[in-house]
């Protein structure tokens, strides 16, 4: 359900322009009905609008404002993974800490491995099939581009014929309306003219009253 009930009807074809002095006069009282904070407050009738938080990009957002730099890439994954240092005089398999080091270095060399592979498989399916896909992904963004530019050729032919049919519309009925206002006119001056006849009337007779009564 709208909000505003209300419509305006024009006719800009029929009608005088306003004149620069009208308008500058309109726009003056319009001025002064408007508040002061008109421009940064929204309608009384308006409902409030829902506050929505992105949780993912938040950070982000609060870090730009406290313009901060960018977080680094880590790249600790592409670099050389080195074997663990023994400095003592015990084999590997007698010490624990260069056991935990070792598992973590085969770890993390299996983790880069792993990547890589998948890295080789994506440009490998890339290479296969990436052209293909994306001469598809043009032709169908091409094909969703003549849909809109034709709906809105069909829109705008539209907008052309109500705009045809309401001016040949208005300018036929020009003599009408210019004789109803002319009507109009001249009922309202005879009204005035009653008006006065009967205000002139009712002075007379008091002044008869008056005379009569002295």
């Amino acid at each position: 359900m709208p909000l505003i009930q209300d419509t305006y009807d024009s006719l800009p074809y029929i009608d005088l322009d306003v004149s620069a002095q009208a308008r500058s006069e309109v726009d003056a009282l319009l001025a002064d009905e408007l508040p002061q904070d008109y421009a940064e407050t929204t309608h009384p009738l308006l409902p409030a609008s829902p506050s929505r938080k992105f949780f993912l990009i938040a950070p982000e957002v609060e870090r730009v404002a406290a313009n901060q730099s960018p977080n680094a890439i880590n790249v600790s994954r592409y670099e050389i993974l080195e074997a663990p240092a023994n400095n003592g005089l015990t084999s590997d398999e007698n010490n624990s800490e260069l056991l935990g080091a070792w598992k973590t270095t085969f770890q993390n060399a299996y983790a880069s491995s792993t990547h890589l592979h998948t890295r080789l498989q994506n440009l490998a399916l890339l290479d296969q099939f990436g052209k293909n896909a994306w001469l598809i992904g043009n032709a169908q963004l091409e094909n969703i581009l003549k849909e809109i530019e034709k709906e809105l050729v069909e829109t705008r032919e539209q907008i052309e014929e109500v705009s045809r049919a309401r001016q040949l519309t208005q300018e036929g009925i020009k003599g009408e309306m210019d004789s109803l206002s002319e009507g109009w006119k001249k009922s309202i001056g005879r009204l005035v003219e009653v008006q006065l006849a009967a205000e002139q009337a009712r002075r007379d007779i008091l002044a008869r009253r008056k005379g009569g009564a002295a």
